[in-house]
């Protein structure tokens, strides 16, 4: 299939005649579309996982990075609002062209790529069924404001969209901080959210790792349930 971002797929472990959930993987700042893939064996097998390489080549070592970023985990607005439009783009060509089911459509994003995955939700609620966020943060909305950029949140259309939200403690990349402010800022909207906190540094751990697997069925199974 020919995209307009670099991606691998693992398909479903589960044989059916029917559209599969889909899962698409979003890495860090640094790393590519290899980095996430390992987590697929721990991951409901009736899903149908993509992992994308971000568009841009990563300046200070290897791999790639969703956008620039200075020191204050402020994102640069250029290259921001190209990859939200390029993901955007890919997300709706996958649904098109994989045999997914466009109703139970997740992100799994880690660090940066949580930073996109919330950036995508929180503008296409309509699209993202749910977002697993590990290790990142969504940006404030009084941010996007002041840039007075073609990127809106659509918050009041929010409508029970399902949040996971992992973070480590000691975490020296991105302060706990940031996943707390989004916290406090999704518990004012219409979203399904879980919030946990785990003694660890900038990674994903195997606990953590059990917990959004789990939460990830959960909400598979609800919905199946729902549908017969």
């Amino acid at each position: 299939m020919s995209t307009n971002l670099y991606h691998k797929i693992i398909p479903p472990r589960v044989e059916t005649d029917q559209k599969h959930p889909c899962l698409v993987l979003l890495h860090g700042r640094g790393a590519d579309e290899n980095d996430l893939l390992g987590l697929s064996h721990y991951l409901d097998e009736r899903l149908f996982i993509i992992s994308v390489r971000a568009p841009y080549t990563w300046d200070f070592g290897f791999g790639y990075t969703w956008f620039q970023m200075d020191g204050n985990l402020e994102p640069e607005l250029e290259s921001l609002l190209e990859s939200h439009k390029l993901l955007s783009d890919f997300i709706d060509q996958i649904i098109k062209e994989y045999p997914i089911d466009e109703s139970k459509l997740f992100l799994l994003g880690f660090s940066m790529g949580t930073v996109m995955g919330f950036l995508q939700m929180l503008t296409h609620p309509d699209k993202i069924t749910g977002l697993i966020a590990n290790n990142g943060f969504a940006i404030p909305n009084d941010w996007l404001i002041k840039q007075d950029t073609v990127i809106k949140y659509r918050l009041v259309e929010m409508n029970k969209n399902k949040i996971f939200i992992a973070h480590g403690e000691y975490d020296s990349v991105i302060p706990i901080d940031y996943s707390r402010k989004t916290k406090d800022f999704l518990a004012n909207l219409n979203v399904d959210l879980t919030y946990k906190e785990y003694p660890t540094d900038h990674e994903i751990s195997e606990e953590c790792l059990h917990d959004f697997s789990k939460w990830l069925s959960d909400k598979l199974n609800l919905t199946s349930n729902i549908e017969s």
